[in-house]
């Protein structure tokens, strides 16, 4: 019984394929510069879709999709409560959430500030579990401006080497939560394709995927 997998587009998506491919499984369409967003592999055993991270989640909770692999940040983020398993974690695209401001410039955290980000739900439940008090302001890219040009006092982004912080004149403040991609299954297709599922993530323990 084939299993449809819906994989984040991005890195996510190519270190998975790489790997299903090292495995054994040949997708005769596939290359990783493709524009084509569906792939089935030779023996009619695997069937990849490809879509955006917070799509995933979404796939999978539907039926659209078997199985889903995306970050763990996008989960929390995009899909919190979601009706679905997690079931592994793969190692990879690890990364870190962070709070930045700008270098040399201290931040009272004990006022009310104003927070700059892409991840309003994860930036506030971090500042409320700490009973900091924040106003949040969404944001949907180069959140780095934000405290340059004084429309917030700090951002929480996610942090992988820190070179565009260093880049834009900001420091990490504090690190609080670390993420990886995750595998997640819809419940139906658990309980109907557990065997097939439980291969493809034996065949995905078999090496180690983290990057």
């Amino acid at each position: 019984m084939a299993i449809h997998i819906a994989l984040a587009k991005g890195r996510i998506h190519k270190a998975v394929m790489a790997y299903l491919q090292e495995s054994g499984y040949a997708f005769p369409t596939y290359t990783a510069n493709s524009r084509k967003l569906i792939f089935e592999d030779s023996t009619g055993t695997l069937k990849v879709t490809l879509v955006k991270s917070p799509d995933v989640a979404v796939y999978v909770e539907r039926g659209a999709a078997d199985v889903g692999i995306v970050g763990e940040d996008v989960l929390l983020e995009e899909a919190p409560g979601a009706g679905v398993y997690e079931i592994f974690d793969l190692g990879i695209g690890r990364c870190r959430m962070a709070v930045a401001a700008i270098a040399g410039k201290p931040v009272d955290m004990t006022k009310r500030i104003t927070v700059g980000t892409k991840y309003p739900r994860i930036a506030r439940r971090h500042f409320e579990q700490n009973h900091r008090s924040v106003d949040i302001i969404k944001l949907n890219g180069s959140v780095e401006l934000a405290p340059i040009v004084g429309l917030a006092d700090v951002i929480v982004d996610i942090v992988e080497t820190g070179n565009t912080l260093k880049a834009n004149g900001l420091e990490v403040v504090e690190y609080f939560m670390d993420f990886s991609a995750r595998m997640i299954c819809n419940p139906v297709s658990f309980k109907m394709k557990y065997e097939d599922i439980r291969r493809l993530v034996d065949v995905v323990k078999e090496k180690d995927l983290e990057a």
